[in-house]
This record gives C-alpha cells, structure tokens and sequence, in this order.
C-alpha cells in the first residue's frame, strides 16, 4: 500500500499535468495572429505539463524531473522577458543584464544536478554539489520574485488589470519554490508535506491562467518610469547581495586558515562599497540611461514631464525660489542638467543675466552676448549643442552668435532660445548632466517645444511687470486728479479771499478769520501732497458717533469768509460718520455751489433728522442741471458743464458717502438751481445721549 503522501504527490503531480496539457491545447487552438507572448505561453504550460508527468511516473526528485524543472523555470523566464520587449518597442539591445543572472543560475543548474546523480552519494563532492544546487535554486526562487514584482509595478496602473492574474500565479508558483528549497538547505533535507502538496498547488494554478488569458490574450501593458527606476535599484541590490553571498560560500567552500577573516574582509568591503557608489549621483544616471534605452520607446516620459513642468512654475510651494529661478530649473530638471543660467532683454532691449540655479562657478561678463548674439536667435530659433560648435559640426550655428566666454566653459551644454511670436524673450544655458550624452532628436523636440512654453511665461511675466507698473501710475493718476481737483477749490477760495482782502482789510475780525484760513488752506494743500505720495499708507477712519452741527460749521470756516451761506441745523443730531470724509463732502458741494451761483446769491445748509438716518442739504440758486444730465454725467468722473472744472467733485462725494453706508441724493432744474442732500446713518438714542455727556 502507498504512503498517502506519496499517493498526494502522485496525484497532484499528474492532475496537474493533465491540467497543463489541456491547458496547452486550448491556447493551440484559440492562438491566431503572431503573438511573441502567447508562443512562449504555450511553451510555458507544455514544459510545465511535462515536468508535472515527469515528477508523476519518474520521481519528483529524478535528474528527469529537475531538468524538466529547469526547462519550466527557462520558459516561463523566456515569457516574462517576451512581455517585456513586446511592449518596449525596441529591437537594437536586449534587456538581458537583468535575466543574465537568472539565465546563468538556470544554466548551471542540470551541470550540477548531473554531478548530485552521478557521483556516489555521501561523499564531499556529491554534497556539495547537492548544497550548491538547492542554493542555487534558492537564488532563482528569490530572483525570480523580484522579476515578478518588477514586470508588474513597472506597468502604468491602467494596465496592471490584465498581468494581475498570471504575475500572481507566478509568484505562488515560485514563492511554493523557495519555501521548499529554503527549508531543504537549512535542514539538509527535502520536506515530504511540500514535496506531497507542491502538484496539487500546481494544478490549483492552471484556471488562474485561463482567466488571466481571457483578459489580456495579446499581453500589452505600459510602462511606469518611476517605478521602473525603484524596481531596477531593488534587483540591483539585491544581484549585489546575492554575488556577496556567492563569493562568501565559495570562500568557505575553499577553506584555509584565514577564511573567517577573508569572509567578513570582502562582506564588509562590498558594503561599504554598496553605500558609496548606489546612492551616488553617477549611479543613478548612468540606471537611468539603461532604462530608458532598453524599456521605454521614448527617452522621456512626456506626460509626466510635462506635469512636473507645470508644478515647478505655475505652482510653486511658499518657500520656493524665485520665478526666474524656477524657469531654469523646470528645463534644467527634464533634462537632468545640474544646473542652468536664463539671460532675458532688459528695458533697452539687451540680453543680461537674469538668475542662475545651482551654477555658481559661471563666469558671466558684464557683456555676456555679442551683438549677433538676439538677432540670430530671434531669426531662427536654433537650439545649439556647444559641444558640436565647439567642435566646429554645427553648420547651421553662426559662431558670432556665441560668446566666447561660452565656448570656454565647458560645463555649458546646451544653449536654447525662448521665442514668443517671433521675439527673443531669453536665452537659457543648461550645464552638462551628470552622465555626458550628446543632444538627439527626441532631446531636440522637447527643447523646442518646452521653450515654447517657457518663453510663454516669461512674456506673461514681462506682460504682468508692465501692467503692474501701468496700474501704478493708474493709481497716482486717480490720486492726482482728486487732489487737483482740491487744489482747484482751494485756489478759488484763497482768489475769493483775496478780493475781498482789499474792501475788508483793516477789519480786525476780517483779518483773524483771514489767518485761519490761509492756516487751514496750506494743512490741507500738505495733506494732498502726502496723498500723492507712493508711501502713503493712510487708512480712512471707522466711521462712529459724530455731532452733525459741529462737522458741518468745521467744513465751512474757509468758505463762509469768502461767500454767504445761511445754515439752518438741528441741534443735538448725531451721525454715525468719518468727520473727514463728511468735511470733504461738504467741502466739493459748496464749492460746486458757489460756482454754480451768481455773485451774491445765497447758499443754505440744512440739517434734520429722518427716519434712521441725518440729511444734510446744501441749496444753491445757481444754474441748475437737466435730469438727462443728473442720471448719465453728472456722479462720472471728468464729466463738467463748467468750462474749467474737473468734474471730480460730485464723483469723489457719493464715492465718500457710499464709503460710510450713506448716499447723495441731488434735484435740480436748470435755471433754478440745485440741491444735494448727504444721508448718513443716525447714531442711536442711548449712544447720542452718552456721547453727548461725555462731550459735556
């Protein structure tokens, strides 16, 4: 009677067999077109199929069985490879520095099976040929894994759907694998319960391919350059621990008086070498450059590119550098150059040097561009590898064009003109990258079309200078007019003033009042020169309680010495307002009044309560104006019926109303005259009543 286990192994050996070799069939007979993969694929599932029959009616164990093994491990090796370089697109070199090693272990592997079955057991050969080839096998199962988690990260996650499946079959496949040879060279025998379960595993397996197969029959995925790079860096540490630990059991297998100290020697050495050279620069673009010419189609992942072109310039984080020294950088970063300077046109239209990013050593002159220097790169937009200039193959580059302080550092590499419709809006030079290459035309494609976008921003940038300084002066022009404008009132004043200097002058009381206001007239002309200035930093005043009577008589001091005006005011009528604004307000309409009457018509000011809020109206007999007039000019700025006036005055009033939650209200009938009415919100019973006793 057979040992149940060996029964399970028997079992699950043929079932699994059988599985295989329907399986094969199937993809026979549903195989069409010339599909690398799905070749390799059939191959795979019939060398599996055959170890499995081998293991069945041999022994799992056999010099049949193990090279049956080897030849299963080489096909499904040789259809992870295929899917890679189906999907890579290039035939010039293959991708075998990362299967070398797995080959050669493979290779090695039916050599030293033949020494395990051929040599007499027991002796010092045989064993360790049988340590040597379980370890080896060990190294595949781990290897192997590691390709595995490469050949799926390294495709872009929109792909992974269709190389889930079989990568995760592979995986339970060969992950079953290192367990059982693991554990077989720690204890220096074959586990029965593994051995038993590793057919009917097998055979659990075979649907996982059927449906992985019905997902994805033509194996195309896509790349991830990212992940690529990480996936590469983990297989090459982990080849870098692998021969270390190679060379320390061939040390050991060699023997001598000095071993010990020759293997921790060499561990120690490797390690230190291993942290100095992989994390380097060097290294990882010289990893970089091998990807990129035996994975990818295309040197540059453009999508990718692009975004993290967009990021450094138009998103910049709140310690980031400075927008010109972004500019350099997000070309220099697509081209991994170190470093990079970028020359824009100043206001007299030359090239100056306007920021470098990590390139200090750049010895740029005062005049760091010939005379041809704008024209030939305006004219023609040619991207110049300084390396081909200095060389004299750069036929289409006019030497002239390049200064010579250029030609003699040679860490610059690269010179790329930034043109925007035609116009220069700079220059940039990039350094030399870490692994020397020369400028090819996927390089020359992305400089080109990258400078497009970059010289795009710079003309924004110079567009934004302009329209800033623009809306400065934008800005001084607005506080000149409205301080003209005060001028005016204030010279019709002191004009008004002077005339009757000359029938008041020995009048005592003339003369005081006459000292006032010239005193008020020069602090308000101060006042309006500080408002012109770019340092004035002068807030308006929170509007608060404010007594109607008190404000209205201070705004008047100037102008009731120079015209009459009749004032009618309530008493106890408080306002919430700013008495500046209200002073200025009262300011413009009586100004706008006087000139609108006739010498000696009276002026009336008015004062009263209504509702929720305080009216002040000013009245005049003068000229008057039409409602056409009243609704379409009269509150625009520059729009006059006076031949002299700036048409500010009733502008700057409403806007000064509005400012402190009131409104101008204006009537008016030609030839009748006019009457504006100022309407702020009235302070509260409690807070009037408070305010006026304090005030008391």
């Amino acid at each position: 009677m057979l040992d149940p286990l060996l029964s399970v192994a028997l079992w699950g050996h043929f079932i699994a067999g059988c599985a295989y070799t329907a399986l094969a069939v199937w993809l026979v007979h549903k195989y069409s077109g010339n599909s690398r993969p799905q070749i390799l694929l059939i191959g795979a599932m019939s060398f599996t199929a055959i170890w499995a029959f081998s293991a069945t009616f041999v022994s799992p164990f056999s010099f049949v069985a193990q090279l049956a093994e080897t030849a299963r491990n080489l096909a499904w090796l040789g259809f992870m490879f295929t899917v890679l370089r189906n999907n890579n697109g290039k035939q010039q070199r293959s991708i075998n520095w990362i299967y070398a090693a797995l080959t050669f272990v493979l290779l090695l592997q039916p050599i030293l099976d033949f020494v395990v079955h051929s040599v007499a057991a027991q002796t010092p050969g045989a064993i360790y040929a049988l340590q040597t080839s379980v370890l080896l096998r060990m190294i595949f199962g781990a290897g192997a894994l590691v390709l595995v988690h490469n050949l799926y990260s390294v495709s872009a996650p929109e792909t992974r759907w269709g190389i889930s499946l079989p990568m995760a079959a592979l995986a339970a496949m060969w992950t079953f694998d290192l367990n059982l040879y693991t554990i077989s060279y720690l204890t220096s025998e074959l586990s029965p319960e593994l051995i038993s379960t590793r057919g009917i595993s097998m055979a659990l397996l075979a649907p996982v391919f059927v449906i992985a197969n019905n997902r994805n029959s033509q194996w195309r995925i896509q790349f991830s350059r990212t992940v690529a790079f990480q996936s590469a860096s983990i297989f090459v540490i982990g080849a870098y621990l692998i021969a270390m630990v190679l060379l320390a059991t061939a040390m050991e297998m060699i023997g001598g008086t000095y071993v010990r100290l020759a293997q921790v020697t060499l561990i120690f050495g490797m390690s230190v070498a291993a942290l100095l050279i992989l994390p380097s620069g060097p290294f990882k673009a010289w990893l970089n450059v091998v990807l990129v010419k035996n994975f990818f189609q295309h040197r540059y992942d453009y999508r990718s590119e692009w975004m993290r072109f967009a990021d450094t310039i138009g998103f910049p984080s709140p310690d980031a550098a400075p927008f010109y020294e972004r500019v350099i950088k997000s070309l220099a970063d697509i081209f991994e150059s170190p470093g990079g300077l970028i020359f824009v046109p100043d206001d007299e239209g030359r090239l100056t040097l306007q920021a470098r990013w990590n390139w200090s050593t750049a010895q740029v002159p005062s005049r760091c561009v010939t005379s041809q220097t704008m024209p030939f790169f305006e004219s023609t937009g040619h991207i110049v590898a300084l390396d081909d200039v200095r060389a004299g193959q750069d036929d289409r580059c006019d030497p002239r064009a390049v200064p010579q302080w250029l030609f003699e550092e040679h860490q610059a590499w690269a010179l790329v003109p930034l043109v925007h419709f035609g116009k220069l809006a700079g220059l940039a030079v990039l350094s030399r990258p870490r692994l020397p290459r020369k400028l090819d035309w996927e390089d020359l494609d992305m400089l080109r079309t990258v400078g497009r976008q970059v010289a795009s921003y710079l003309a924004e940038a110079s567009s934004q200078r302009a329209l800033a300084e623009n809306r400065q002066f934008e800005q001084f022009n607005r506080r000149f007019a409205f301080v003209m404008h005060d001028i005016k009132n204030l010279v019709s004043q002191l004009s008004i003033l002077e005339r009757n200097a000359g029938k008041h002058a020995d009048n005592p009381e003339f003369q005081a009042d006459m000292v006032e206001t010239l005193r008020s007239s020069v602090g308000k002309m101060n006042e309006l020169l500080a408002r012109l200035s770019q340092h004035n930093k002068a807030k308006l005043n929170v509007p608060t309680p404010v007594d109607v009577s008190e404000v209205v008589m201070n705004a008047l001091r100037g102008s009731r010495l120079v015209y009459p005006i009749e004032t009618r005011l309530a008493s106890n009528l408080f306002a919430i307002a700013d008495a500046t604004r209200v002073d200025t307000i009262i300011g413009h309409l009586v100004q706008n009044a006087i000139e609108a009457s006739t010498d000696g018509a009276p002026i009336k000011i008015t004062s009263r309560a209504q509702e929720n809020q305080v009216a002040i109206t000013i009245t005049d007999l003068g000229m008057g104006m039409t409602d056409s007039f009243i609704a379409d000019q009269l509150f625009k700025p520059f729009v006059s019926t006076k031949p002299d006036g700036f048409g500010i005055g009733a502008y700057e009033a409403r806007a000064l109303a509005l400012s402190m939650g009131g409104s101008l209200r204006v009537s008016s009938r030609p030839g009748k005259g006019t009457a504006f009415t100022l309407m702020l919100p009235a302070a509260t019973e409690r807070f009037s009543a408070s305010n006026h006793q304090e005030a008391a």
